[in-house]
């Protein structure tokens, strides 16, 4: 399961503010039939559905999919990372490219780029190709998604009708967490993990074949100048830090190759802000994040991905590898989860109005900071329903409390010139999060494993006892550093947060999940 599915919740309660990756420039809206509207709705939340879907039912099949491909422990999260840096780093631009290039066209290429890869992957012979398949697919939903919610917003033009079809959108992206994980156990289980990928194949194909026909194209007018710039530059930086953090694994933090990795990252993403600063048309306008409000959220965001990603990583390997569950047992484990943050979102969204975002940021990230520290007292013998179940019901809560302010914020003050670029942010900064987190924590997981067989082993083979115990001791490690992430965003929510009830909507705009 990946937190791109919880954070589309929001977007359930049918808010018409701004589509995600939409341009600034005035759009071309178009006439469509009463029924050929309907069946474009039912088109998109197809292909919303394939993308939500494919994060959390892929999560599932990892530990089959890493033994079958003999992935090592350090490099097993590039099967996440990969998508999510993909999809993160692309998105802004995936979401003008859409906009200036023709809607309806871009979500047909997004479509059949997804479907080929998907395909890529689930044929895929060795890791490095599944891998490749993986950035392909993160890269094509980069496209996707962003085209999907600007077709939203040109089709339906009524208000009542639009609130209707956000709603169907944000429901197909906060069930779809759910389906995933039950059908990526059953497809795990009773066929094969490639089939975790197959399975895009026709639902992608169906999509293409019914936009072709009930969707209607759609482009914004003016300026058409695309960063691309930027997108090397914010993109490369995150590939090369991700690498430096699974070099760190491998090599040590010390070690001149994980130092060079790092190094670069960092100085490719000053090199972004640095074009970003000059560039007439920037991907992403630092007067976006520069407002306090907005800036909190967005930091607080990136914190929460950086946290919340692996911690589904991490308990995957932990109910397959630990206590022995089925990849369907293993599904039906996660969707306490879901369906706390569809509760929490719902109670959110009524009493954001009321008492505005900052106490329920608050009081979301003290729940989801003790929801994570006590998942660290998991241990080899432990039941689910004792140890797992109630920590995962309380950082759930939390997590509902704190995706609908954090979306609200978003567009705190910002301009009708910037909004799309805002909306889109929120997404990006949860995968980037996420991606930087998976491959952070993941070296830090499996460094504190060999550390402990290192420290215990009383023979040169150690035990399967042994084994099982150090790499519960590397997740609980991990979960306490995602932890301390969350803290870490409560800060910035304490310091940067001075937004009121009357400065939010009463609905949280929709972003792609």
């Amino acid at each position: 399961m990946s937190i791109e599915s919880p954070a589309a919740i929001p977007g359930a309660a049918g808010s018409t503010k701004v589509a995600a990756g939409t341009s600034a420039a005035p759009a071309k809206t178009v006439s469509t039939k009463d029924g050929a509207r309907w069946l474009a709705l039912a088109t998109i939340a197809i292909a919303q559905l394939m993308v939500v879907l494919d994060a959390s039912i892929v999560n599932i099949a990892l530990p089959s999919a890493q033994k079958a491909l003999h992935i090592s422990d350090a490099s097993r999260q590039w099967v996440v990372t990969a998508y999510t840096l993909g999809f993160g780093g692309l998105l802004l631009l995936g979401g003008r490219i859409s906009d200036y290039a023709g809607r309806k066209k871009m979500f047909v290429i997004g479509l059949l780029g997804f479907a080929a890869a998907s395909a890529l992957g689930g044929i895929a012979p060795n890791a490095g190709l599944l891998l490749a398949a993986r950035g392909l697919q993160g890269a094509f939903a980069a496209v996707l998604a962003p085209a999907s919610l600007s077709l939203l917003t040109v089709t339906f033009t009524d208000a009542r009708e639009r609130a209707k079809a956000f709603g169907v959108y944000g429901a197909i992206a906060g069930g779809g967490a759910a389906i995933g994980l039950i059908l990526g156990g059953v497809l795990t289980e009773y066929t094969s993990w490639r089939w975790c990928l197959l399975v895009n194949v026709p639902i992608a194909l169906l999509a293409a074949l019914a936009a072709t026909r009930y969707v209607r194209e759609s482009r914004a007018e003016g300026n058409t100048k695309y960063d691309i710039p930027g997108a090397v530059l914010v993109t490369g930086g995150l590939v090369s830090l991700v690498y430096g953090f699974t070099k760190a694994e491998q090599d040590g933090w010390s070690a001149n190759s994980t130092i060079l990795f790092i190094a670069v990252g960092l100085i490719a993403l000053a090199a972004f802000v640095l074009v970003e600063i000059r560039s007439k048309h920037p991907l992403l306008p630092m007067r976006v994040v520069l407002e306090r409000n907005r800036g909190g959220a967005f930091i607080a965001m990136f914190l929460v991905g950086v946290a919340m990603l692996s911690m589904f990583l991490f308990m995957t390997f932990y109910f397959q590898g630990i206590l022995g569950y089925s990849a369907l047992r293993s599904g039906f484990a996660f969707l306490p989860f879901s369906v706390g943050i569809i509760v929490s979102a719902g109670l959110a969204s009524s009493a954001l109005p009321r008492v505005g975002p900052r106490p329920l940021m608050i009081l979301g990230l003290v729940m989801a900071a003790v929801g994570m520290f006590w998942l660290a007292n998991v241990g080899v013998d432990t039941a689910w329903v004792t140890h797992v179940l109630p920590p995962e019901i309380v950082l759930s809560l939390g997590m509902g409390f704190v995706f609908v302010p954090l979306a609200s914020l978003a567009l705190v003050g910002v301009g009708g010139h910037d909004a799309g670029v805002a909306s889109a942010l929120v997404n990006t900064t949860q995968q980037v999060g996420g991606s930087l987190g998976t491959a952070l924590l993941n070296t830090v997981a499996a460094s504190a494993t060999a550390s402990y067989v290192a420290s215990h082993a009383v023979s040169r083979v150690p035990s399967v006892e042994l084994v099982k115990t150090a790499s519960v001791h590397g997740f609980s490690v991990a979960f306490i550093w995602g932890g301390l992430s969350i803290v870490l965003a409560l800060i910035a929510v304490l310091v940067l947060i001075r937004a009121g009830k009357d400065q939010v909507g009463t609905e949280a705009p929709v972003h792609i999940g």
